[in-house]
């Protein structure tokens, strides 16, 4: 263990977007929940190796004196996951100070249900802050792979340094997830963000593939049941690049639409069919309630995922839900975007987030964001480049100024929030968000239409997806061609914007002193291929008490 809070060195041995609704899946699609899709969810030997822990183990929402820990048991081979099968089974859970776990700090047990789809969540308290720990699993025997976590500092830590990765936007059918296996094999990470889009809920070739499919989803029909849900999240769990990274480090997740269904709101969705595909708020429970059996997430406020982390004095971490309590999608141009009655966080979630950030303490004050809160005009753009674009935003594609399923399409929302940090004087708050499959770099003005001449209120990193569609994927062009014409163009209409890069896939590194916080973005070579490899590609940050995003030239 080292006395700051990032280690130096790796630890020990750790080596589409926006389709118009498609065809409405039939009532016996969405309910063929057995056989065949299901065991497509597991490893060919869990046939006949039972208990298994074929899905992994995580960790997450790391706290001071404690960690949420979770995995999967397959107590019997017919327990596949959304079957409903399978007895109840004692796992046992062990967290020890090393990795050949000759010091045990804390032990338990708990039962795996058919109830819980055998999910089992460990919420272990009583740990040392800012201190490595290793975890593992066992049932009948059987123990699952160790992985290692990590606390929080103290509540009053003096903390030098912060490094944490940051992902958003994984389908499974259009590539490997290497941007995963990169981040975990770099060892040097306090914990990762996922800022949404985790899983996608399209059937197979619905969604953005660049019309070949690199590996099918299970089910292969859209996911609309509880069993559905729990299938494609089994489904990600045996991809073993995510496995890697959920054994590296401690995860802190959002949920954005897609764990849902596309440009979810409050009382439906764009991909929902009421009454086809069942009540909305049916679909919503059992996106819900699979969500949080299959990710180490704890249900803070309400069973959603709007909560608060804090990492000893140098930075706490605002998560929101900007799904549940949104009012409905406007279209592009429509002056409802101003109307004060509309909302994208809900009137409790803005007020607790306008007083989380007035009260905190710590240097930095970091926003989990799911989609994009600076302002974004699109401009004169070519017509080839224009209807791709428009298509990937969800924006009309015959002229068109904003993306009202971001913040733009609750500006009275933003408004009050960029006006609170202004008039409370409140500083060095950064965006991390994600959603638009693109990489950006941005001040959040109070006024886009006369910046720079006015007042910047807080900054913005925007990752780019692990694997969804991004403009190079919908042209069908090399990576970088468009982005050498378009950004441009971007930039000039929205002088806000530091930097964006609209064709690349990949990944953030984040890294936070006293002095400033750095986005590192790395992309990689090549979405379908498993072993693509990853590069840096630029590094912004924005330094305490500017509120403002500058260009460096090199990664942490």
């Amino acid at each position: 263990m080292t006395s700051r809070y990032r280690s130096s060195k790796p630890s020990e041995d750790l080596n589409s977007l926006t389709p118009r609704r498609r065809t409405v899946v039939k009532a016996a699609a969405a309910t063929a929940v057995l056989a065949g899709p299901l065991a497509a969810t597991l490893p060919a030997r869990a046939v006949d190796q039972a208990p298994a822990f074929l899905h992994g183990v995580a960790s997450g929402d790391p706290l001071p004196d404690g960690v949420l820990l979770w995995t999967r048991v397959t107590p019997v081979p017919e327990a596949i996951p959304g079957s409903g099968l399978g007895p109840d089974t004692e796992v046992s859970w062990v967290v020890a100070r090393d990795r050949a776990f000759t010091t045990v700090v804390a032990k338990g047990s708990t039962t795996a249900t058919a109830a819980s789809d055998h999910t089992v969540k460990a919420d272990i308290r009583g740990l040392e802050p800012g201190t490595d720990y290793w975890f593992r699993f066992s049932a009948g025997g059987t123990d699952s792979p160790a992985a290692r976590t990590r606390t929080a500092p103290a509540h009053d830590a003096a903390v030098t340094g912060l490094r944490f990765g940051v992902v958003s936007c994984a389908n499974w059918e259009a590539g490997y997830f290497s941007p995963y296996r990169h981040l975990a094999t770099r060892g040097d990470l306090d914990a990762w963000l996922h800022l949404g889009d985790y899983i996608y809920e399209y059937g197979t070739g619905e969604y953005g593939t660049r019309g070949t499919v690199v590996r099918p989803h299970a089910p292969a029909h859209e996911i609309v049941t509880l069993a559905d849900y729990r299938v494609r999240h089994a489904r990600y769990k045996t991809d073993p690049d995510l496995q890697a990274l959920h054994a590296a480090a401690p995860v802190v997740a959002i949920w954005d639409d897609h764990e849902f269904a596309n440009d979810a709101w409050s009382g439906g969705a764009e991909n929902h069919t009421e009454g086809a595909e069942g009540t909305w708020s049916a679909r919503q429970a059992a996106a819900k309630q699979a969500y949080f059996e299959w990710m180490p997430v704890r249900p803070a406020i309400a069973g959603t995922t709007y909560r608060r982390l804090r990492f000893g004095k140098l930075a706490d971490l605002s998560l929101l839900d900007l799904r549940s309590f949104r009012s409905q999608q406007v279209k592009v141009g429509n002056g409802e975007v101003d109307d004060p009655d509309r909302t994208l966080t809900g009137r409790a979630q803005l007020d607790w987030l306008k007083a989380g950030l007035k009260a905190s303490d710590t240097t930095w004050r970091l926003v989990g964001n799911s989609v994009m809160v600076s302002p974004f005009a699109i401009g004169s753009l070519s017509a080839d480049l224009l209807k791709p674009l428009a298509k990937l935003l969800g924006l009309p594609q015959e002229g068109l100024a904003l993306n009202t399923d971001q913040w733009d399409g609750y500006t009275d929302d933003r408004r009050e929030l960029l006006a609170h940090l202004r008039s409370n004087a409140i500083r060095n708050t950064v965006f991390l968000t994600g959603d638009i499959h693109m990489a950006w770099a941005n001040d959040v003005p109070v006024d886009a239409g006369t910046y720079p001449l006015s007042p910047s209120a807080a900054t913005e990193f925007v990752v780019t997806s692990v694997t969804s569609d991004n403009l190079d994927d919908m042209v069908k062009v090399p990576q970088g061609t468009v982005s050498a014409v378009a950004a441009p163009v971007i930039r000039a209409a929205n002088r806000h914007v530091h930097w964006v890069d609209t064709d690349r896939h990949g990944f953030g590194v984040l890294d936070i002193t006293a002095a400033r916080a750095q986005m590192d973005y790395y992309v990689i070579s090549d979405r379908a291929e498993r072993d693509a490899t990853a590069t840096w590609s630029r590094s912004y940050r924005t330094r305490s008490g500017t509120q403002k995003i500058e260009r460096v030239y090199d990664a942490v």
